[in-house]
């Protein structure tokens, strides 16, 4: 399959569990205060539930985010969820800064997770990237972000095994 050379590749062939990564247009910082986190995570949790995607983990951050979910059976509805999510957030804060028709979302990136070794490493990655960014010194600090949850529902032996993992090498989109 050859891919597009402008955009990346988007191949939804297998059930599983999925990286999706995504930044607003020119990294503008859109969603820099906490009633546009909370609409966009709410319409994350939303849409997620509706197009039947299992969010493991998280992050908002004012310019992109990031979560890991598995996939239904049929996981070619990813496009639709993404396309929905991102244009009711698009409308949302354009409307509050009344910019209508402005672009807000670039475009986003997806990638089948197949090895145990990388999930694991990939919802470290996503609990912890609000500290990656230096938004706070503790990832459960970040309200828009699943390390929180992840601390309070785990259990422990797994969460100790999560957050113990080395994470440097995890290659995702993220030079936000």
């Amino acid at each position: 399959m050859n891919n597009w050379p402008h955009s990346p590749a988007h191949r939804l062939e297998e059930s599983g569990a999925y990286m999706v990564t995504a930044a607003t247009y020119q990294k503008a910082r859109l969603f820099a205060d906490a009633s546009r986190l909370d609409f966009f995570l709410g319409q994350l949790f939303e849409l997620s539930h509706h197009y039947k995607w299992d969010l493991q983990a998280w992050a908002i951050l004012p310019n992109h985010y990031h979560f890991v979910a598995l996939s239904p059976a049929e996981p070619s509805n990813l496009q639709r969820l993404i396309g929905h999510l991102h244009t009711l957030t698009a409308r949302e804060v354009n409307r509050i800064d009344s910019k209508p028709g402005r672009r807000v979302w670039y475009q986003y990136w997806d990638s089948n997770i197949t090895f145990e070794r990388s999930f694991f490493a990939r919802l470290k990655y996503v609990h912890f990237n609000a500290v990656h960014h230096g938004l706070v010194k503790k990832a459960v600090d970040y309200k828009w972000c699943s390390a929180g949850w992840f601390e309070t529902k785990a259990d422990r032996a797994f969460y100790k095994r999560i957050t113990s993992l080395n994470i440097d090498s995890v290659k995702a989109p993220d030079d936000f």
